[in-house]
């Protein structure tokens, strides 16, 4: 049984006669450990299925089973733990909190897991370290580049050693060395073990994925490996 199987899924907004189906019957199955490029223009639907993927939306019809569990129609509070034990999440816009330090911003998640002080700040420095920041722990956002900033998001989102990364165009807002880090780190994450699906619309940055998914008009118009 594939780890993430998409089934026959729907996401239609304005239903009637002006609706819209940012998804269009969409079915996908991706194995444990698997390195996924979806890729598709601005509107395709691309990041419609992150959303779906990620727990963060749910479908107007069809299915979604992560592990072999059926996660499609879960309450709020179900989808809120498995998204916090499940997915790491990294976004293109950090989504950093300006107010909190690197360390700070990595521990938060771990908050939210009930993790107990010395543990969560064993496990945010250990983040931090692989990502090359422990040396700015205590800094804040606002005194970090940008692709420090970014790195302290995938800090945050392995933290926890969650068994799916889920990366948003993590290298739009960066320059190309702080984009070639952040691609690196990720390979380093599929190395291990991890299932790690991007989003992208860049070629160049979808070529390093093992497997590309290409998405139009919410429709998969392609899926191979490369």
């Amino acid at each position: 049984m594939p780890f993430i199987e998409v089934r026959d899924m729907y996401k239609i907004y304005n239903p009637g006669e002006n609706e819209v189906h940012a998804l269009d019957g969409v079915t996908i199955n991706i194995e444990k450990g698997e390195f996924v490029a979806i890729i598709g223009h601005s509107g395709s639907g691309k990041s419609t299925l992150m959303n779906m993927l990620g727990l963060l939306d749910e479908c107007t019809s069809g299915s979604y089973f992560l592990g072999g569990a059926d996660v499609s129609h879960l309450t709020d509070d179900e989808l809120s733990t498995i998204r916090n034990e499940q997915i790491g999440f990294i976004f293109q816009g950090f989504n950093l909190i300006s107010s909190l330090t690197a360390q700070a911003n990595v521990e938060l998640p771990l908050i939210y897991r009930g993790m107990k002080r010395d543990e969560r700040r064993t496990l945010a420095l250990e983040a931090l370290g692989r990502v090359d920041l422990s040396h700015r722990a205590g800094h804040l956002p606002t005194q970090l580049s940008g692709g420090q900033q970014q790195r302290v998001a995938i800090a945050r989102a392995v933290a926890a050693r969650p068994p799916i990364i889920l990366a948003d165009e993590p290298t739009g807002n960066l320059d190309s060395k702080s984009g070639r880090d952040v691609m690196r780190i990720l390979h380093e994450l599929h190395k291990e073990g991890r299932t790690v699906i991007l989003i992208t619309h860049d070629d160049d940055i979808s070529a390093e994925a093992s497997r590309v998914i290409r998405i139009h008009d919410g429709q998969i118009v392609e899926d191979k490996f490369n």
